[in-house]
C-alpha cells in the first residue's frame, strides 16, 4: 500500500486542505439585502473591507474542516491599487456572458489527503487592468466574445511572475508551505508577499462571545491562540518579514459612512497600510488577521523562494528537515499517482489526468449555509427581507450544511450543484472512493434533503430541479470501488437507496403534471436549451411534456431496479423493490409510445427524432421540433441484465414473466427483453434498434451533432436556418450558437445551445458502450452519417471519447483545442503543459468557454483517459 493510501485510512489527514473559497462575494448566502441582489450587496470593490458571515475566500487558501482559521496568499506589485488577496473577475451583471473571471492560475497537483499541493498564478508585473476590464466586457454584446485579461496585452513582454505554491504536511496538523516567484521579464521587479492567517468571524453576529487572538511572539513568529485548533504557531524563513495584524472586522466607517467605534483596525487595515502606509495596523500587533510582509527584489529571469509553517507547537529549528519533508511528500504523490495510471502510457494523458484529478481536489470547498438564520437574520445583524416579494429558499427553512463538499468551480460557482456533483463523484472515484460515496450520501441527509424527498439544487434557488443522475452516480460510484478495492461497500448502497426512495416519489408526485407517466421538471439544468424559457408558467392549462423530464426518469427507475436487483444478491427483500421500479420503468415506456399520434407524440417517426411537446387546454398538442440534446437524452434510459443474475431472482423472474404474459402492451416496450443477447444478455431501452439507428443517425451527422470535439448540444442546421416558435404572442427564434450564449433567458453565462458539455457526452459514452454490450457487431452504423464506414457501437464511443479528450491533448502541431488557438498558451514553455478545465466547449473548434476551472463534471476526462474497465 502506497504511504498515500495509507493516510486515507485516517480521517485526521483531511482535518486541512484547500477549504477556502476563492470568492466569497456575490453569494446568495451573504445576501442580507432587502431585493435579493445578491450581485451588489457584497461585490468585489467591498470585499476588502466587509467581514463574511457564511464563510471565507482567499488566493491558495486553506482551512481546518470548520473553517476556524484560514490561511491563504496575498502578493503585490506596488502597482495595483490594491493588494491582490483575491482572484478578480466580473459579477453576472457586469459581464456580457455572466460572472466570469479574469486571472490566470492552475492547478497542478494535489492529493486526497492534501499532504502534498501545488499551483501556479501568474500575476502580472505591471498594474492589473481592473477598469479596463470592467469598462470593455460592459460596452460588449451578448453576441461578442468575453474580454478577457489576456487581450488586454499585460502579459505580450512576458511582464508578469510565475508565483508556485505549494503545500504539505509533516503531520496532520503541521502544514508546511512554499512560495516561489519566478520572475519571466527582462527586467527586474518588485514583489511584497503577505502571507495571511485569520479567523473566520463567528463572534459578532449574537450566537458566540468567544474571540480568539493572533499575536506576535517574541521570536519574530506569530502565536495562534484558539481552543478548538491545534495549531498555534505560523513561521517564516525570511528573516525580514514584519509581522503586521488587524481584526476581520468590516469598516462600517469606509463602506457605510458609520461611526467606527471602539475597533479601528478593520479588516482591509494591511491593505491599507501596504498600499498607503497608514496607521490601520495594530501596534499593540495584536487582532484576529496577521501577514507577514516581505517585500523582495526579483531580477529578470530570476526566481526566489519564501518558506512558511503552521504548526501545533513552538519549535527551536521550524525548518530544520523542512526540504526533506517536502521532497518525501511530493516522492509520494508520484507513487500515489504511479499505480492510478500505471495502465496509462501516454506522457501527455497522465499530464491531462493528473490535472484533472488535482483540480477536483483543489475545488473542495467549506460550504456554511444554515436558510433558517439566514432568512431570519442574526440577533445582532437583522435581516431586512421582504417577504411580500420575492426571497429565495423559503420553503427549505430546514436545510443546515456545513461541510466540505467538491464545488463545480470556486469562483465561478463556489456552491454546489447537485447534478454537478453526481458526475464530479465518478472521476473522484478513482483516487478517493470513500470521499465520493460520502458526498452522495451526504445530499440525501435530512439536514440536506427536504421532508418531501427534493435534493436542493443550489443555493440561487434550492427549489430548482436538477436531471435525477444521483442514482445512477452511486451505482457507478458503487461498483468503480467494488472494482477497486475488491469488495462491496453494500451499507453505502443500502443507505443510499433508502434516500432515493423518497426522491423518488417526489419526482412522481410532484413532477408528473397529470398523472400520466410523462415529466416535466423545467429546465432541468439545460440553460437555454428551448424556445422558451421551460421554468415558465403557461396560461390557459397549457403545460410542457419533456422528452428529457420523462427520459431523466426513465433512466431513474432503471438505476434503482439495478440497484435493488444488486442488493436482491445478499438480501432477497431487495427483490420487491427491483419489481416495483420495472414496472414503473415501463409504464414511464409506455406514456412515450402513447402521448399523442404521429408528429405529436414526443417521438417523431417522420424525422426520428424525440421532441418535447406543448400540450394545450383544449386538448391539442403541439411538437416543438427543435433538435437539440434533449432528443438524444432517452438514450440514457438503458440497462442490460445478465440472464445468470435473473436466475438468482426468481421472484422478480416470476412477476417479469407474468407480465410478458399478460402485458403484451408493455412487453413490447422491452427491446428484445423475450430475446437473449450475446453472452445470455437482456436490454432495456426506451429505443428499439429501429429507433436507436435514427437517432444516431442525426448525431452523428457533422452537419447535426457531432463535432469533431464531441457531441455538440444543438443541431448545426441552425446556423443557417434558425428554428421559430411562437408562444403567448412573442416569436422565439433558436439559432446554433457554438460558444457564448446571445440569451439572457437564465441570467449567466450558460448556454446549451451548440456547445459540447461534458457530462452529457459522458453519458452519450456510456450508453453507446451499453448499447453494444448487447448487441455486439450486430448492430453497426454509419460513421461519421453518410461516410459509408460502418462502425459498432463500442467503436463509436471510443471515437467519441477520443473526441472530448482531444480537446485537451496536444495535437499533431502541438496545439491543445480548449486554448482556442492563443499560441503563448499552446508554445510558450510557461503556459503550454497547463490545463483549465472548461465549464464547456466551442461546438466547432473546441474552445474553452464559461467558468474556466469548472474541473467537476469536466473532470470526468480523467475517466476517459483512463482505460476502460468492465463495470
Amino acid at each position: 500500500m502506497t504511504a498515500e493510501k495509507d493516510r486515507l485510512q485516517d480521517t485526521k489527514w483531511k482535518n486541512w486542505g484547500p477549504y477556502v473559497s476563492n470568492r466569497q462575494w456575490g453569494n446568495v448566502r451573504e445576501d442580507y439585502s432587502p431585493n435579493g441582489n445578491a450581485w451588489n450587496f457584497t461585490n468585489h470593490n467591498n470585499a476588502e473591507s466587509y467581514a463574511y458571515r457564511w464563510g471565507e475566500e482567499g488566493i491558495a487558501g486553506i482551512s481546518d474542516v470548520k473553517q476556524l482559521l484560514c490561511f491563504a496568499f496575498s502578493f503585490w506589485n506596488k502597482k495595483d491599487k490594491m493588494v491582490k488577496e483575491r482572484f478578480f473577475g466580473l459579477s453576472n451583471p457586469q459581464g456580457n456572458h455572466g460572472e466570469d473571471i479574469k486571472e490566470i492560475f492552475y492547478y497542478l497537483d494535489n492529493t486526497p489527503t492534501h499532504s502534498y499541493m501545488k499551483m501556479v498564478y501568474k500575476y502580472p508585473i505591471n498594474e492589473f487592468p481592473y477598469d479596463e476590464l470592467v469598462a470593455e466586457n460592459g460596452r460588449r454584446s451578448k453576441k461578442e466574445p468575453e474580454y478577457e485579461i489576456f487581450d488586454t496585452g499585460i502579459f505580450d513582454n512576458d511582464e508578469y511572475f510565475d508565483i508556485f505554491i505549494e503545500y504539505c504536511k509533516a503531520d496532520h496538523n503541521d502544514i508546511l508551505a512554499r512560495v516561489t516567484v519566478c520572475n519571466r521579464s527582462q527586467h527586474e521587479a518588485p514583489i511584497v508577499v503577505a502571507p495571511t492567517a485569520w479567523f473566520r468571524n463567528n463572534w459578532k453576529w449574537g450566537y458566540n462571545t468567544y474571540k480568539a487572538e493572533i499575536n506576535a511572539s517574541h521570536d519574530g513568529s506569530i502565536n495562534i491562540a484558539h481552543d478548538s485548533i491545534s495549531i498555534r504557531k505560523l513561521y517564516s524563513r525570511n528573516t525580514n518579514a514584519q509581522s503586521v495584524f488587524c481584526d476581520n472586522e468590516t469598516n462600517n466607517s469606509k463602506l457605510y459612512g458609520a461611526p467606527a467605534g471602539e475597533n479601528t483596525y478593520f479588516k482591509d487595515g494591511i491593505n491599507n497600510y501596504i498600499i498607503h502606509q497608514t496607521n490601520t495596523i495594530n501596534p499593540a500587533k495584536k487582532g484576529t488577521k496577521a501577514s507577514f510582509l516581505i517585500d523582495e527584489l526579483i531580477g529578470a529571469g530570476e526566481s526566489k523562494v519564501f518558506e512558511f509553517r503552521l504548526c501545533p507547537a513552538e519549535a527551536d529549528e521550524p525548518f530544520e528537515k523542512f526540504d526533506e519533508i517536502f521532497n518525501t511528500r511530493q516522492a509520494e504523490a508520484e507513487e500515489f499517482y504511479k499505480e492510478i495510471q500505471n495502465d496509462t502510457v501516454n506522457e501527455d494523458e497522465r499530464n491531462v489526468q493528473r490535472q484533472a484529478f488535482a483540480g477536483l481536489l483543489w475545488n473542495k470547498q467549506f460550504y456554511h449555509y444554515n436558510i433558517g438564520k439566514w432568512l431570519k437574520g442574526d440577533p445582532n445583524f437583522e435581516a431586512p427581507r421582504n417577504f411580500n416579494e420575492y426571497v429565495r429558499n423559503t420553503e427549505w427553512n430546514h436545510l443546515h450544511n456545513k461541510d466540505i463538499i467538491s464545488m463545480p468551480d470556486k469562483w465561478e460557482y463556489p456552491w454546489y450543484a447537485t447534478w454537478d456533483l453526481a458526475f464530479h463523484c465518478v472521476p473522484f472515484s478513482i483516487i478517493d472512493a470513500e470521499f465520493a460515496k460520502g458526498q452522495l450520501l451526504l445530499l440525501t441527509k435530512e439536514w440536506y434533503m427536504h421532508p418531501n424527498g427534493q435534493l436542493p439544487a443550489y443555493e440561487w434557488n434550492m427549489s430548482d430541479v436538477n436531471p435525477p443522475v444521483h442514482a445512477w452516480s452511486c451505482f457507478r460510484v458503487f461498483k468503480i470501488d467494488e472494482k477497486t478495492n475488491g469488495k462491496p461497500d453494500l451499507l453505502f448502497l443500502e443507505k443510499v437507496f433508502q434516500k432515493l426512495l423518497l426522491n423518488f416519489t417526489w419526482w412522481v408526485n410532484r413532477k408528473d403534471k397529470n398523472g400520466k407517466n410523462i415529466f416535466g421538471g423545467g429546465f432541468l439544468g439545460l440553460d437555454n436549451i428551448g424556445a422558451f424559457d421551460r421554468n415558465m408558467e403557461l396560461k390557459d392549462g397549457q403545460h410542457l411534456e419533456q422528452a428529457d423530464g420523462t427520459s431523466w426518469m426513465a433512466m431513474y427507475a432503471l438505476n434503482m431496479m439495478r440497484i435493488a436487483m444488486e442488493l436482491a444478491q445478499y438480501y432477497q427483500v431487495y427483490e420487491d423493490m427491483a419489481i416495483k421500479f420495472f414496472e414503473h420503468y415501463l409504464y414511464i415506456a409506455e406514456a412515450m409510445e402513447n402521448l399523442g399520434e404521429g408528429t405529436k407524440g414526443l417521438w417523431n417517426e417522420e424525422d426520428g427524432f424525440f421532441y418535447d411537446v406543448l400540450q394545450l387546454g383544449n386538448g391539442d398538442s403541439v411538437s416543438l421540433k427543435l433538435r437539440s440534446i434533449v432528443g438524444l437524452i432517452p438514450m440514457f434510459a438503458v440497462e442490460i441484465v445478465d440472464h445468470r443474475l435473473l436466475e438468482k431472482m426468481p421472484n422478480f423472474r416470476t412477476r417479469m414473466e407474468w407480465i410478458l404474459k399478460n402485458k403484451p402492451e408493455l412487453t413490447k416496450l422491452v427491446s428484445h427483453w423475450d430475446e437473449e443477447g450475446q453472452g445470455r444478455k437482456h436490454l432495456m431501452s426506451i429505443l428499439r434498434k429501429n429507433r436507436l439507428t435514427k437517432v444516431l443517425t442525426r448525431m452523428l451527422d457533422e452537419n447535426e451533432f457531432l463535432s469533431s470535439y464531441g457531441i455538440r448540444a444543438m443541431s448545426k442546421v441552425y446556423e443557417e436556418n434558425p428554428f421559430v416558435f411562437s408562444v403567448h404572442g412573442s416569436e422565439n427564434i433558436v439559432y446554433y450558437t457554438p460558444a457564448e450564449s446571445d440569451s439572457r433567458m437564465f441570467g449567466g453565462n450558460s448556454n446549451w445551445r451548440g456547445p459540447i458539455w461534458f457530462p452529457i457526452n459522458f453519458l452519450i459514452v456510456e450508453s453507446l458502450q451499453r448499447f453494444h454490450y448487447y448487441y455486439g457487431n450486430s448492430l453497426k452504423v454509419e460513421f461519421p452519417t453518410g461516410s459509408g464506414d460502418k462502425r459498432n457501437l463500442d467503436e463509436v464511443a471510443q471515437n467519441i471519447s477520443k473526441r472530448l479528450c482531444s480537446l485537451f491533448l496536444k495535437d499533431e502541431h502541438g496545439q491543445r483545442a480548449f486554448n482556442g488557438g492563443n499560441p503563448k498558451f499552446n508554445y510558450d514553455e510557461h503556459f503550454r503543459d497547463y490545463i483549465t478545465f472548461f465549464e464547456y466547449f466551442h461546438g466547432d473548434n473546441g474552445r474553452g468557454v464559461g467558468a474556466s476551472h469548472q474541473t467537476g463534471w469536466t473532470a470526468t476526462v480523467a475517466k476517459l483517459i483512463k482505460p476502460r474497465l468492465t463495470f
